[in-house]
């Protein structure tokens, strides 16, 4: 299951080092949105999750050690 602050619970630096390469981040982000019911969340992350989002995920990542969250709801 999905963790509340990184990537499917694994450790900071597992998250930190997916959140580093797009495609991994991409795609694990739109997996958790999808694990975590919100559908509006994971159709964005699939549109837009290889510019902006992939960018904010990483600082996100760096700064306050969770994944950017575009709907918190």
């Amino acid at each position: 299951m999905a963790g509340k602050n990184d990537y499917f619970g694994l450790s900071w630096v597992v998250s930190l080092i997916l959140a580093i390469i797009p495609v991994t981040s991409w795609l694990c982000g739109a997996i958790t949105r999808l694990q975590e019911g919100k559908i509006v969340a994971f159709i964005v992350r699939l549109l837009f999750g290889f510019t902006i989002v992939w960018l904010l995920d990483l600082v996100f990542m760096i700064l306050k050690k969770s994944i950017f969250r575009i709907l918190p709801v």
